[in-house]
């Protein structure tokens, strides 16, 4: 009876550890989505990036540096990608928001040239742009051999990390497979955020899926294509445009520019809101953030006594209904 009983036992056990998921593009089976499918409706036309590392176990290579978050903007295949790096993170916001209808939702698209050489990345989404959601991924790969930096894996053995498909095909993902938040709303997602997953079966570096196995894809790749290489992000099911939505706020004027470190930012908003204001260097790194709710009319802020170098900065407007962002250049 023990016996029989352990046998069941083992059955579930690597039913639930080895299961099978959609197969690579082209495949019976699969879920992977052109890019020139009609389903696509609308893509991601904002983006800021924050890089990592080349290899975060030799920090003295640097940061990933292909590309540029412009990349990641519009249609998959037409204008390059971005590399994120060992634990680069890509947020991307639409021209409206996203909500949980039939089927799919939004799909991701990376660049792998086979299909078999995947660089993964957990998918998050906020309906805030503060608060975000991870999609419970899986990796049935094996985690006790390093895949190295050339290695393949099997696309039937992940599910939920974006990444499993060769460059042109998008990895779908369906709003209805989040774990429960109270602070995120499915009908009116605003932001969905892309972090590379340091693939290193080294205790020191690595990422988990959602049963605590360590996700296994090639690793290190030292060079300044390292990590996910983000190609674009496609919106299935979205919400109409509204005249509420993008008459909320004028555009935003900043003068003198190049700006001095007295410099203020001013904007007219057509009713009371709730606003978050961030400003990125060049690289996507995020330098200054803060939120707070401004009144109808003429509004103004500044850096919040903070002084920044010279160079090239981008500031975006961020609410629920609408995001806007300009590029200033500090010259002094």
């Amino acid at each position: 009876m023990h016996k029989f009983i352990t046998a069941i036992a083992f059955l579930f056990y690597g039913a639930q550890c080895f299961a099978q998921f959609h197969p690579p593009a082209g495949s019976l089976g699969t879920s992977a989505i052109h890019k020139d499918s009609s389903i696509f409706v609308g893509w991601a036309s904002q983006c800021s990036i924050q890089r990592g590392l080349v290899d975060v176990s030799t920090p003295s290579l640097g940061y990933a540096s292909v590309g540029d978050s412009s990349m990641a903007i519009g249609e998959a295949g037409l204008n390059g990608v971005v590399s994120l790096g060992d634990g680069g993170i890509a947020t991307l916001t639409f021209e409206t928001t996203i909500y949980d209808g039939p089927g799919w939702d939004f799909a991701v698209f990376e660049n792998s040239f086979d299909g078999l050489f995947l660089e993964l990345a957990f998918v998050e989404v906020s309906s805030d742009g503060v608060n975000y959601i991870r999609f419970n991924a899986t990796s049935n790969t094996q985690d006790s051999v390093q895949i190295d930096g050339f290695g393949q894996i099997d696309a039937t053995k992940i599910n939920n990390l974006a990444g499993k498909y060769k460059s042109l095909f998008g990895t779908p993902f369906d709003l209805s497979d989040l774990p429960f938040s109270s602070n995120l709303d499915v009908t009116k997602i605003s932001h969905i955020r892309i972090v590379d997953v340091v693939g290193s079966i080294d205790n020191s570096y690595s990422t988990f899926d959602q049963n605590g196995a360590k996700v296994n894809d090639p690793w290190p790749t030292p060079f300044t294509s390292s990590g996910f290489d983000l190609d674009a992000v496609g919106a299935i099911n979205i919400n109409s445009l509204s005249t509420n939505q993008y008459s909320i706020v004028s555009k935003m004027a900043v003068y003198p520019n190049p700006i001095s470190n007295n410099t203020k930012l001013y904007f007219y908003l057509q009713k009371s809101a709730s606003i978050r204001i961030v400003v990125h260097d060049v690289y996507g790194k995020e330098l200054i953030a803060f939120s707070n709710r401004f009144q109808a009319g003429n509004n103004a802020f500044d850096f919040n006594g903070q002084i920044l170098p010279m160079g090239v900065y981008f500031i975006s407007l961020v609410n629920n209904d609408f995001s806007e962002v300009i590029k200033i250049i500090k010259n002094e």
